[in-house]
This record gives C-alpha cells, sequence and structure tokens, in this order.
C-alpha cells in the first residue's frame, strides 16, 4: 500500500467517524513561546487544552508536519543511524475536545489498525499506565477492561510514568496514555522470543506507532496535578512507520517515503544503497533532513544565525557534512533533491508546489556558502595537523576542536575521523570544558522561569478592542511571575484589552494600566496561544480594581503608519518588478518598517524610485481604509487577498483594502494613506537565495531624514562655495586626491628604494651569507618590501627586521632563494621562533615571513634569537 494512501485512508476513516480533517499547522510556531518548532500533533490545539480558546468542533483528525531536534524531544544525532529516528515527521492524529473518551479512541484504534489496514492482531501490543504512588495516581483500569476486549492478557503490558503517562512539558494538560506496538520481526524471530519481552526495549522491529493519550489533569508550576473541567484525546501515530508496517519493510527508509530521494541521491554520487554501512547512514540523513529542511522553508522558517533559523541551519550543514565526507559530494547537491520530494508530498502539502523555487535557490545559496566554510575549516584542521607532527604532540587542543565545532561547522566525530588517519586524536576533557562552558552560557541567555497562574477572575474570555479604541476600562483576570536572567516580571491577562499582541511582523503595544491610586507600566503585549499577555515589572496593588488601560498613542501611530505602508510596499512592488513577488516576512515597528520579499536579482536605483514613487503617490490620494471581519476564506480569496508567509487561517479571516491593495492581516492600520506622509526606501539588500529585503521608514522619521540630507546638502554648498552641481565638485575632488595619493606613494616607493640602498652598506658577512639584523620602528609593509628587495637582490642574504609600530612589535625574516633551496633554511619556521619573546605568532613563505606580538618589551631579545638561530649555518 502506498504511503500516499495510507494516509488518506487514514483521515478518510476519522472522517467517517464523524471527525472535522484540518490542514496541517506550520511548522514553525509563531504565537507560543514555550515552542520553537511544532514538535507533535497536538501543538496547534494547545490553546483549546489550556482553555484559552473554544474548540471549532469537537472531533477533529489531521496529517501533522512535526520537527524534533531541540529540547527533550531531540532525535537528531539518531537520526540515519537506526530505522525509525527522523527529524521531520509526519503524525496521524485523532482528538476530542470534551467529547469522547477512552473507550471509543481505543476502539477505532483496533478498527483502523486491524480490521481496516489488516495489521495481524497477534502481532500487536498494548500498555497501559501501571500507576504511580509518588503521585497518587491508580492505574488505567478503564482501558485496561477495554483492550481486555481485543487482545488477549499476554498482549496487554503495564507501563511506568516515563513510558505511558504523557505531559505537555513541565507543566499544563497532561494524562495516562496507551501505546500501540507491532512486532515486524520475521517469524522465525518471533518463534525464538515472544514481542511482549521487547516492547519499549528500543529493539528496531518492535516499534511503537500510535499513542492514545487520555487528558484529564493539569500539571501546576509546583508539580501537583488538579483535574480538568473536561476530558480529552489526544492520539498520536508516526506515519512513516505506519508506512514501514503497512509495506513490510524493516526500515522506515525502505519504503516509498524515503526511497525516491535515496536512490536520486545514490545515483548523484555513484553509490548503491545496501553495500556499505558508512555511505547508507549518509544517504538516510540527507533523505530524512532535505525534508526538514524543505517543510521549514516553505512554512516561513529561512536558514539564519539565531532561534529557529539557526537550527534549520544546523540541519542543513549536517547534510552537507555527510555529503561531503562519505558521499563525495564537493559542489552543491542537496538542492536536485526538492523536486523529488514535491513530486512525491506536494498533494498532500501544497505549500512544497507553491514555493518549490524558494526551496531550491535558499538551499544551493547555504550549500554553497558551507561548502565554501568546510574548505576553511579543513585548511585550519590541516595546519593544525601538521603543527601537532612537528612538535610530536599527538593531540589536538579541545579549544581548537571546539572552535571547528562551533565555527566551521565540524562535528567532534568528524574531526577525530580525520585525527584518526594521521594517529592523532583529539583532547575530549579539553573540548567538553568548552562545550560545557558554550552550554551554561546559553542556559544563562535563556534563563527563565515561569509560574503558574493566579485566578483573580475565572472568567475564561479576553476580548482586544484595540482596532477601534486605545483605552479601554479592564480587570485582571489573572497573573504570573516570570523570572528572567534573575529579574522579576509580571504577566497580566485582561477582560478587555486595547493592546495589540506581537503577531504578523507587527511589535507589541506599550503603555500602562492606571487607577486612582497608582500608574503601573506596561512594556509589551505578547501572545501565548489565544491569550493576550501584558509584560509588567511590577503588579497593581489591588489586583481586584478597575483599571484606565491606556496605549502609547505616539507609538501606535508611528507602527500603524508603517504597518499600513508595508501593504502599499507589497503592491507596489508587484506592479515593478512582477506578480511572483510574495511577503516572505516582515518587522513593523514604530521607528520603521522591513519587509522581505521574493525576488532573484538585485533591484536597480530605478526600480527603486520606481516603487518608491508608486507608494507615495498612494499616500497623497489619501485612500481609505477598508477592514472587512469574519470574513469567509473564500471571500477573501475572490476578492485577491494575499496571504502572509508562513501563517495559518482559520475559516474566518479579517481583510485589510487600501485601494488595489487587498491583504489578510490582523493588524492596525491607518484610517487613510494620507496619514503616512510619506515613505522614504533607506536600503535594498539580500538576505538569502531568492529573498531581498527593503528597510524603509515614514512619516516623523521620513521628515526628519529629509531635513537631514537638506543640511548635509547645504553644508557642502557652503564647503564648495555654494556651487550648483556638488556632484561635480565631489568627483573633482575624489580625482584630484587620487592623483596626490599617486604622486604621495610614487614618494613613498622612491624612500623605501633609497632605504634599502642605504641598508645595503651596513649587511655583514657571516660564513657564506650576508646578513642584516636590524631594528626599524615603520610598518609592516615597507618591512616586507625593502626585506624582498634585499633578500632577492643579494646572494645568500638573510634579513631580519624587528621594531615597534603603533605600539606593537612587528618582525620579518626574508630569505635568498639559494638560502633556502641549499641550506634548507625556512623564514616561517624562523619568524615563528623569533615571535615569541614578543608574546605573539606568524607565518608566511619559506622565503618571506612576518609576525606580530603583544609584547614590546621583548623586540630586543628578538635580533639576539635571530644571531642564534643562524650560528649553527655558520
Amino acid at each position: 500500500m502506498q504511503s500516499a494512501l495510507i494516509r488518506q485512508a487514514f483521515l478518510d476513516f476519522f472522517e467517517q467517524k464523524k471527525h472535522t480533517i484540518v490542514p496541517s499547522a506550520p511548522m514553525v510556531i509563531k504565537d507560543d513561546p514555550t515552542l520553537m518548532f511544532t514538535n507533535a500533533g497536538m501543538n496547534q490545539f494547545k490553546d483549546i487544552f489550556l482553555g484559552y480558546k473554544p474548540a471549532t468542533a469537537t472531533r477533529i483528525a489531521d496529517s501533522q508536519k512535526c520537527l524534533r531536534v531541540s529540547g527533550k524531544h531531540n532525535d537528531l544525532e539518531e537520526v540515519g543511524r537506526d530505522t525509525y529516528h527522523h527529524t521531520m515527521f509526519e503524525m496521524l492524529g485523532n482528538w476530542s475536545f470534551g467529547d469522547y473518551f477512552k473507550r471509543e479512541a481505543i476502539e477505532w484504534a483496533y478498527e483502523f489498525l486491524v480490521e481496516k489496514l489488516g495489521i495481524n492482531k497477534d502481532q500487536v501490543y498494548v500498555t497501559v499506565f501501571e500507576g504511580d504512588a509518588k503521585e497518587g495516581l491508580e492505574s488505567d483500569q478503564e482501558a485496561l477492561d477495554i483492550w481486555s476486549e481485543k487482545f488477549p492478557e499476554a498482549q496487554i503490558l503495564y507501563g511506568n510514568k516515563k513510558d505511558n503517562f504523557w505531559e505537555m512539558g513541565d507543566q499544563g494538560p497532561c494524562g495516562p496514555c496507551s501505546e500501540i506496538h507491532v512486532d515486524i520481526r520475521n517469524p522465525e524471530e518471533r518463534l525464538k522470543t515472544k514481542g511482549s519481552d521487547w516492547v519499549n526495549k528500543d529493539h528496531p522491529q518492535v516499534i511503537e506507532i500510535w499513542n492514545l493519550v487520555f487528558i484529564q489533569y493539569n500539571r501546576k508550576a509546583d508539580g501537583s496535578l488538579e483535574l480538568l473541567p473536561q476530558k480529552h484525546v489526544d492520539t498520536g501515530m508516526g506515519f512513516e512507520r505506519l508506512c514501514m508496517v503497512m509495506q513490510g519493510k524493516q526500515s522506515n527508509y525502505d519504503t516509498d517515503v524515503f526511497q525516491p530521494m535515496i536512490q536520486q541521491l545514490a545515483a548523484l554520487a555513484q553509490k548503491k544503497y545496501g553495500e556499505n554501512e558508512r555511505t547508507d547512514i549518509a544517504l538516510r540523513v540527507v533523505a530524512d533532513h532535505i525534508r526538514a529542511i524543505s517543510f521549514s522553508i516553505a512554512d516561513g522558517q529561512l536558514p539564519s544565525n539565531n532561534k529557529a533559523g539557526y537550527v534549520i541551519r544546523r540541519i542543513l550543514r549536517r547534510a552537507i557534512r555527510y555529503g561531503y565526507t562519505f558521499l563525495g559530494f564537493e559542489k552543491p547537491f542537496i538542492y536536485s533533491l526538492v523536486p523529488v520530494l514535491v513530486d512525491q508530498m506536494g498533494m498532500a502539502y501544497p505549500e512544497l508546489i507553491r514555493n518549490k523555487e524558494l526551496i531550491i535557490n535558499v538551499i544551493k545559496s547555504e550549500e554553497e556558502s558551507f561548502l565554501h566554510t568546510l574548505s576553511n575549516g579543513l585548511s585550519l584542521l590541516s595546519k593544525q595537523i601538521d603543527t601537532l607532527k612537528q612538535s610530536g604532540n599527538a593531540k589536538l587542543p579541545g579549544s581548537i576542536a571546539f572552535e571547528l565545532y562551533d565555527t566551521y561547522g565540524f562535528p567532534l566525530d568528524l574531526t577525530q575521523l580525520i585525527l584518526s588517519e594521521n594517529l592523532l586524536e583529539v583532547d575530549l576533557q579539553a573540548f567538553d570544558h568548552e562545550m560545557q562552558k558554550q552550554k551554561e552560557r546559553s542556559r544563562m541567555d535563556a534563563a527563565k522561569v515561569t509560574g503558574d497562574w493566579v485566578i483573580i477572575d475565572d472568567a475564561t474570555e479576553s476580548t482586544f478592542v484595540g482596532y477601534n479604541a486605545i483605552s479601554s476600562q479592564v480587570r485582571i483576570l489573572k497573573y504570573r511571575k516570570q523570572v528572567v536572567k534573575n529579574k522579576d516580571v509580571y504577566q497580566m491577562v485582561f477582560d478587555f484589552t486595547p493592546f495589540y499582541a506581537e503577531s504578523g511582523g507587527q511589535v507589541g503595544d506599550s503603555g500602562f494600566i492606571k487607577n486612582d491610586h497608582e500608574t503601573v507600566e506596561i512594556f509589551d503585549t505578547q501572545k501565548e496561544n489565544n491569550l493576550w499577555v501584558h509584560f509588567s515589572n511590577q503588579l497593581p496593588t489591588n489586583l481586584e480594581g478597575v483599571f484606565e488601560a491606556q496605549v502609547n498613542a505616539g507609538r501606535r501611530t508611528q507602527i500603524a503608519n508603517n504597518h499600513s505602508a508595508t501593504h502599499l510596499l507589497h503592491l507596489a512592488l508587484r506592479q515593478v518588478i512582477g506578480n511572483h513577488v510574495e511577503q516572505k516576512g516582515s518587522l513593523v515597528n514604530e521607528k520603521g518598517l522591513r519587509f522581505d520579499f521574493s525576488h532573484f536579482q538585485k533591484l536597480s536605483d530605478e526600480e527603486i524610485y520606481q516603487v518608491e514613487a508608486l507608494v507615495n503617490q498612494q499616500i497623497r490620494m489619501n485612500t481609505t481604509a477598508e477592514v472587512f471581519v469574519n470574513l469567509p476564506i473564500s471571500k477573501a480569496t475572490e476578492m485577491g487577498a494575499m496571504a502572509l508567509f508562513g501563517e495559518k487561517y482559520g475559516n474566518e479571516v479579517r481583510v485589510v483594502k487600501f485601494g488595489n491593495s487587498v491583504e489578510l492581516c490582523g493588524g492596525t492600520h491607518v484610517a487613510s494613506t494620507g496619514q503616512i506622509g510619506q515613505l522614504i526606501i533607506r536600503q535594498e539588500t539580500s538576505i538569502a537565495a531568492g529573498i531581498r529585503r527593503i528597510e524603509a521608514i515614514t512619516a516623523d522619521a521620513a521628515e526628519t531624514f529629509n531635513i537631514e540630507q537638506r543640511k548635509l546638502i547645504e553644508g557642502l554648498k557652503e564647503r564648495f562655495k555654494n556651487q550648483t552641481d556638488i556632484v561635480k565638485s565631489v568627483d573633482a575632488l575624489l580625482a584630484q586626491n587620487k592623483e596626490l595619493g599617486r604622486k604621495l606613494e610614487q614618494l613613498h616607493e622612491q624612500s623605501l628604494m633609497q632605504q634599502a640602498q642605504e641598508f645595503k652598506s651596513e649587511m655583514q658577512t657571516l660564513g657564506n651569507f650576508s646578513v642584516l639584523v636590524k631594528r626599524w620602528d615603520t610598518d609592516m609593509e615597507s618591512l616586507k618590501r625593502v626585506a624582498h628587495k634585499l633578500s632577492t637582490e643579494i646572494e645568500n642574504s638573510v634579513i631580519v627586521f624587528g621594531g615597534i609600530f603603533d605600539a606593537k612589535p612587528v618582525i620579518c625574516v626574508a630569505l635568498h632563494a639559494k638560502v633556502v633551496e641549499q641550506n634548507k633554511m625556512n623564514a616561517a619556521n624562523w619568524v615563528r621562533e623569533l615571535a615569541k619573546p614578543i608574546q605573539g605568532g606568524g607565518g608566511g613563505q619559506a622565503h618571506l615571513a612576518t609576525a606580530g606580538g603583544k609584547n614590546p618589551d621583548g623586540i630586543n631579545q628578538v635580533f639576539e634569537l635571530a644571531k642564534q638561530l643562524l650560528a649553527p649555518q655558520l
């Protein structure tokens, strides 16, 4: 049974059980500060489980894209080495929100697997929670009784809290669960030992495929459990594992989920899958990672150097490194697998089709960059190996191994492999010390402890009124304390709020709440699931009072100006450079706007001027904003509304329209475009392959910029005697400066050549050598040029210069070609020894080398040391 049919069979089955089939949420999470990526099927329903938002349907099913590469769900290092770990995977799930519970969940799971798909029930084992005395939890007798109607006692096993009590995290909804395992060992193995002996023992062929979670508790910050007002069901089945079972394979990677990519990659590498374990691991790693990377880019997360983007970059670089080391790829190759992935999964996930070219270009660009970095890292390691061999030291310093890991993307095992080929090893203790220091720095940077919500009013609804008002009367529904880097921060939820919570690229509002007795500053507003969370450094004295909430009006206006300008900018870009332009991210705050969009080449100056002119034309027309709320998504699509990259939209949406600009948007905007005043594009740059970025300012910031530019021009006019053609005057000045610079360089060159002639008379004959060891306080470039001239013109010459320049010691050694060839002397080796008194280092070629240092007081020792180095040659 093909994987696409298996996925559809699951969705069809639960649709028949009156479940609403919903699309997968983006794999990259936008509005949950506790999660970077969707790592389980339930993530998009978290606010329903927490009671922050009512369910749109009481029964739901889907196939959810998930990514597990960080935190406690970190499977990255296992990927490719075994048969079933993955970074990106699909989770088939069905949910009940206060509707059915254990009986239906268990019976339907049995029906689907055994009766619908035909899995041999004799090879199925199920587990139930055995209870936990410390938690005061009894065994799950109800689940046991239901399973007993389907399976004999020997196929029902008890599991401990680790295996059979599911928790969202340290806090939140949780409950007992039942796992379903399948024994896919061959008949001979099954006869030797019972499958029950291998359940939850990490046997690669006795695997868990489905987990039925019965959510009935809430874990509080103090560790205690409380019953939830409603019971829920959350199930998750590993799609890749189910395919392995249904296709009679012993590995997920042998199914049609991965084989098309593995075979394509093997052909590119001229390898055969199944012949060499190291090669096979590399093929599996790349085939797995291409999915994680492609889906992340399609969902709006580009590789970068921080947060979620850094995780994606790490995954991509791991794939590149495996291809480079074990498959022999020295040029970009991963991007060529994208069409195979799109053909295979595009029907189920159309975002792959829409973003195919973007995914290809971003991956190819990242590959080119990292392959260059890898090459530099190999060069560094090669030099370190030479140094170790010369010194007789067999251990690479841990700090160097860590630099290779942290800066050049070399995992420890790659460094160890290369070193072992040279009979060398890593100082593992020092490497671990460096790694621990980095982890400690990361822990300190991310140190955050969040307490439980303290309920003031048990009303669950929090209503945003900020579209129509910037102030309102509010009551505090609940609050909690968060300790961030040893500093107390308080988070509050109000019954009504005029504060916009950060979303869709627009920053959160600030302001204050006040009553007759006190004023409390709100410095930020964030959305956590479906809650508007207000951040403050203090709590009001009387938490149960009524407050006047006031948004910082001036800041809100500036933000609205910039947000509305992004809509006009988007339209203008499409008009000037083409309809292929799509928004790929934005940042809107009170200072300006940043707009990322798809385009494959730099905008010309003329194109930028045209875009700017079109936006300002719309501003001058003072077009009135039309806002449509609770509009069916189908109607919005008919209107031509543009969606924000990487966002998930519900069945009803909000549409903001300025003339021909029509976008799905939840942000705050100007009433009419005239308020924006003017837009000025400050710069246009590339941030990734196929992604450009425009940074611009509006309103007050644009006015200030214009005034500063006028002052600059007036100042230049004054300095150029009020000439009307400033550009011509500057060009003339630059030409004059260039000519003067050329003449100055000629004079400097003449001076150096004259100095070289004078130094010739100071050279001494020592044995067969003409030697000059001299202090000369000048810059390094001058030392090199004169030393090189003398060493080439005077046969058998040995030149050693040392001096102080700009308060730092510098050294230069130059040797005549015969000295290098016949006497086997090496300037690079000399300069490294001579640099020791000045606490420095350097290098170069055998005939010319330089060094710099930190200790000027050691410069005179350099000359004595030079004579000592020369003495054995005399």
